[in-house]
């Protein structure tokens, strides 16, 4: 037992003076007896007793009535039991993503979580509140309601070690409380390594009812005509419950096409043939689920030509004349002696074809070129030196030639994956027919590999800079080196690799990627690109790169939906955005990464379980209880014992 004010114990010493009273009243007389009294002698004697005990019982009350007294205005307590973190700084983590809208046994988890928090958090509690995208430092209940209240759920996904880190930067010397409320739903061991080992961790889980969710992954051009698009809408299912879904086309607000997708797998593929014209619009489905998933928007810009320049030797170019067609690309090819170097800029995409030296001034503006946005495309020459070729790949990544080696190689692995091959193949292919290379350079860098030989080496790779792409080929394409241009794959390889970064297909961005977005507009240099529709309007970080603008939007804008590009009142182009698909899939909780921390059913048990264990137990109110107790014992004794 501990005492708050020990001083006041020295009181104790007036415990002497109910006994000192006591002791006064106990003095001994001498006794005269008469003999008119005589015969009440036995009679004294035994009502002596009885007062002599009345006052003992009176003294024993009075003492421990003054005792219980001072005792209670000193205070005594017991220590807490978490008292070494009574002073811990409270943190709430609240999650408000979109996978937060699923329903629980009491509506959506998110909007359940707020009710919570703003009926059972202590008014005199700090603290601070961090969600997915907002923080709030040093706040209270009562300051804080109406910010609950409204709060929307965020287009950015829940990344705990991503608020975390916000924690760790805010200053503080103080140790943490940090409640999280989350879903949990794509938490990982990385997440929560980022949990510091001094801090305090507790997680409430809210669990949705409803696991089973349908989403819309992607939409893009599977072929061009004439007069129509060929496009291609893909589903996800989760879970077994969904067997069948409306899904329908808008154009602006107009249905254009509407069908019903009976779903026998976890992935569904639906093909729409729409006018070949601009579009701006949606796909839409309805399921009971998750509802932020439901529609996909994107935009199709009017067709335009792809500048594109090749530069080497007019009989080894021949065949790229035959992939960039005219209807698709304005494409010329010019031999080194001859090449306009003004040209360059105004390009889309510049193939080196087999050079044997590339000159300083053409790796200064081919360098200025990608920066700006351009795509590269590079084909070495046998002649080449892996030295020269190294110096100026290296400008734009950490790329390296080797030497040259002079034997035969198949060229057998397709890296679906890769950006290059994005809506190229519809299935993956194992089989086909091997291109061949008599000879080839060694490339060290096998990360952005999109083609590679039987020995896992890189035939074709890539190099992604902020705006442009410089594509890499391994050894010379002409025909006495290697067949390369008589397989089926040189078509679909050379035609994306012209158009990486161009808009001439499905423009559909993801909100809070960080990718560039590259606009024809050639501004002032006081000129600003601005992105609006009817609900929402913002700048973007933009850089003028002469007939373009490179346009990064990281977590603008707010909400998914179609907007156009202005450069001041003028319609530049149209832009779509959509909401992040990584929470879609309710099911990819695993809480048993969280065994390891404290878990509780509501933030409320959580405040009660930390001020029970770290608020002192008083036992001043037993002590007062205790001395009137004693009073009324003293009041009893004095009024009935004879």
């Amino acid at each position: 037992m501990q005492f708050k004010h020990p001083e006041i114990l020295y009181f104790l010493f007036l415990l002497l003076i109910p006994i000192l009273v006591h002791l006064f009243q106990f003095r001994k007389f001498k006794k005269e007896y008469f003999t008119n009294v005589r015969f009440l002698k036995s009679i004294s004697i035994q009502t002596r007793k009885s007062s002599q005990l009345k006052k003992w019982l009176l003294l024993a009350c009075r003492l421990l009535l003054f005792f219980c007294l001072i005792l209670a205005f000193a205070q005594p307590f017991f220590d807490a039991k978490d008292s070494q973190n009574r002073s811990n700084e409270t943190y709430i983590i609240l999650d408000n993503s979109f996978s937060m809208q699923a329903k629980g046994k009491k509506g959506e988890l998110l909007k359940r979580a707020i009710q919570e928090l703003l009926e059972t958090t202590p008014e005199n509690k700090n603290f601070s509140l961090l969600t997915n995208t907002e923080s709030y430092w040093n706040t209270d209940i009562k300051s804080i309601r109406n910010t609950l209240q409204n709060l929307k759920y965020s287009a950015i996904p829940f990344e705990l070690n991503a608020i975390l880190a916000r924690i760790d930067a805010h200053p503080t010397n103080a140790k943490k409380d940090i409640i999280v409320i989350s879903d949990a739903v794509g938490m990982n061991k990385k997440q929560l390594k980022s949990i510091a080992k001094n801090d305090l961790c507790y997680f409430v889980i809210p669990e949705s009812e409803q696991k089973n969710n349908l989403s819309i992954d992607s939409v893009f051009i599977t072929e061009t005509t004439n007069d129509f698009y060929d496009i291609e809408v893909n589903l996800s299912r989760f879970g077994n419950e969904i067997k069948s879904v409306p899904v329908a086309i808008y154009n602006q607000k107009k249905l254009i096409a509407k069908t019903v997708a009976n779903l026998d797998g976890s992935k569904k593929s639906l093909h729409f043939n729409i006018a070949k014209q601009a579009f701006q619009g949606y796909v839409s489905i309805s399921d009971n689920s998750l509802t932020y998933d439901n529609n996909y928007y994107f935009s199709i810009a009017n067709t335009k030509k792809t500048k594109l320049i090749s530069i080497g030797e007019n009989a080894k170019s021949n065949f790229l004349q035959r992939i960039y067609t005219p209807d698709e690309f304005n494409y010329s090819n010019t031999e080194l002696s001859t090449l306009d170097y003004n040209t360059l800029e105004k390009q889309d995409a510049i193939v080196l074809n087999e050079l044997d030296e590339i000159p300083q001034a053409l790796q200064i503006t081919l360098k200025d070129f990608v920066q700006k946005g351009g795509n590269l495309i590079l084909i070495p020459s046998v002649k080449s030196s892996a030295t020269a070729l190294t110096s100026f790949i290296s400008a734009f990544g950490n790329f390296q030639f080797k030497s040259i080696e002079a034997n035969s190689k198949l060229i057998t692995k397709i890296n679906f994956d890769h950006p290059l091959f994005s809506g190229v193949f519809e299935n993956k292919i194992s089989n086909f027919q091997y291109p061949m290379t008599k000879s080839s350079f060694g490339i060290s860098n096998k990360q952005s590999a999109a083609l590679l030989y039987e020995d896992q080496s890189p035939f074709l790779s890539t190099i992604q800079n902020t705006s442009g792409t410089v594509s890499v080929f391994s050894a010379a394409l002409n025909t006495e080196n290697s067949n390369f241009q008589q397989s089926p794959l040189i078509v679909p390889v050379f035609y994306k690799m012209a158009l990486f970064n161009q808009n001439n297909g499905v423009n559909a961005l993801t909100i809070g990627n960080s990718n560039p977005f590259i606009v024809d507009a050639s501004l002032s240099k006081d000129g600003i690109l601005e992105i609006k529709n009817e609900q929402e309007q913002f700048i973007p970080t933009q850089q003028i790169m002469n007939t373009k603008v490179k346009l990064t939007f990281n977590d603008l804008p707010q909400q998914a939906g179609n907007f156009e590009i202005y450069n001041q009142k003028q319609w530049v182009e149209n832009i779509s955005f959509n909401y992040n698909r990584s929470e879609s899939n309710l099911q990819q909780t695993n809480t048993q990464l969280l065994s390891d921390y404290t878990r509780a059913d509501s933030a409320e048990s959580i405040f009660h379980r930390l001020q029970s264990d770290r608020m002192d137990k008083q036992l001043w109110k037993w002590f007062v209880i205790f001395a009137l107790l004693f009073l009324i014992c003293e009041m009893a004794i004095i009024k009935f014992l004879k």
